[in-house]
């Protein structure tokens, strides 16, 4: 009999598949309906996602104590590895030994990495199997069963990955104190700012920053007074002279720090700097272990008019840095900035959220140099009861004033 062959459409996903119509393509049709294993070119859509998911889980990666096994996180104390369990210490040489999150093989970076996958928010605890459920821009995080550190490292991999890294130098105890300290002297703060339940919530993050390098180049043209008060006998003299200004040069700019991440507020991130860039290192998955990390969701290109702008309002005030002057006034500005390098780079900070009312304060201390920065509520009760206070003891002054004055 003769083969006759024809075009069955199937959805948009899936291939054009042709099908023979002849007595024993129907006997093919009944045997597919035994259960039978589909193969690769079968697969449905959502198959295809379950295989996708499937392997994003595999890359979750964690650090284990080359001694006995255990979860190990960076200590910032002794620029170390230290194991809560067995007391060992490692250094970055000893870990990359070991087949880790830091070791070679782990911390190669996938230059062709499948951007789809860095969507999925599915992983897999490499220590108890649990799922970790984790933001899109989550780079490392915690398994809520079992507490093991969790490095999403496809992540950080691509286009993902930092360039430099500059590891906590400060500790949750230092952060903790420099947290409670600050509502010290403040009567007005609330009673339970400093409670048990806040301070568990501070958290070290790397934040993702881009750091660009920068020439600005051109002139400024101004005008300038200065101004000289005397006085002869009953006479009052003002002389003002009065000057052009010309400046002219270049100045080089590196490593001007930009907020690479939507989560974050800049003017909090701006707060808290600079970071010391002496203590930036290659970047390593391991020194994630025991924080939380955030890849960027802001592109460098959006970020390079930020950078630009804080180079040229230096240049400016550099060049105009002449105290001698009593007015200064700028005519002309040929400013320009012409960018050379951007790198990416993870930078620590402590910070902790808390909600009060219906306003959440941010506090953020630099993870290097300890620069620590936020606003303290007022407690709308302990407020109304210090202006009553207040009046109430001003009140009894004023009146043995007057009795006094009176008597």
């Amino acid at each position: 009999m003769a083969k006759k062959k024809t075009k069955k459409k199937t959805s948009k996903d899936e291939e054009t598949k042709v099908e023979e119509t002849t007595e024993k393509a129907t006997e093919t049709e009944e045997s597919n309906n035994a259960p039978k294993e589909k193969t690769k070119k079968e697969l449905t859509k959502e198959e295809k996602e379950i295989i996708k998911l499937t392997k994003e889980k595999e890359k979750a990666i964690n650090n284990k104590c080359p001694s006995c096994g255990a979860p190990i996180s960076f200590n910032p104390l002794i620029n170390k590895w230290k194991c809560e369990y067995c007391s060992s210490e490692f250094t970055l040489e000893e870990m990359q030994k070991y087949n880790n999150a830091s070791s070679a093989e782990a911390n190669d970076i996938a230059e062709n990495a499948n951007e789809e996958e860095l969507d999925l928010l599915s992983y897999k605890c490499q220590n108890c199997g649990a799922e970790i459920v984790a933001d899109e821009n989550t780079a490392a995080t915690f398994c809520v069963y079992c507490g093991s550190i969790a490095i999403l490292k496809s992540k950080l991999s691509g286009k993902f990955a930092p360039n430099y890294i500059i590891p906590f130098k400060k500790t949750k105890e230092e952060a903790i104190e420099a947290f409670v300290n600050i509502s010290k002297g403040r009567p007005l703060c609330p009673k339970d700012f400093n409670n048990k339940k806040n301070i568990e919530k501070i958290k070290g993050v790397y934040i993702p920053f881009w750091l660009h390098s920068t020439s600005i180049t051109g002139d400024l043209n101004g005008k300038a007074t200065r101004v000289k008060s005397w006085r002869t006998g009953d006479y009052q003299y003002t002389q003002t002279d009065y000057f052009k200004l010309y400046r002219s040069g270049t100045i080089k700019f590196v490593r001007i720090p930009t907020d690479g991440s939507k989560n974050f507020d800049d003017d909090i991130m701006n707060s808290i700097e600079p970071f010391d860039y002496n203590e930036m290192v290659k970047y390593n998955h391991a020194y994630l272990s025991g924080f939380f990390a955030e890849k960027y969701d802001v592109p460098s290109d959006d970020t390079i008019k930020i950078a630009d702008e804080r180079a040229l309002n230096s240049t400016r005030s550099l060049m105009y840095k002449d105290s001698s002057y009593t007015t200064k006034t700028i005519t002309e500005d040929t400013l320009s900035a012409t960018e050379s390098k951007v790198e990416y780079a993870l930078l620590p900070v402590w910070m902790v959220n808390v909600k009060y009312g219906d306003k959440t304060y941010i506090f953020a201390m630099n993870g290097e140099s300890g620069k620590f920065i936020g606003d303290i509520p007022l407690d709308k009760k302990k407020k109304f009861l210090y202006s009553v206070l207040i009046f109430a003891i001003s009140f009894v002054i004023l009146f043995l004033i007057f009795i006094w004055l009176v008597g």
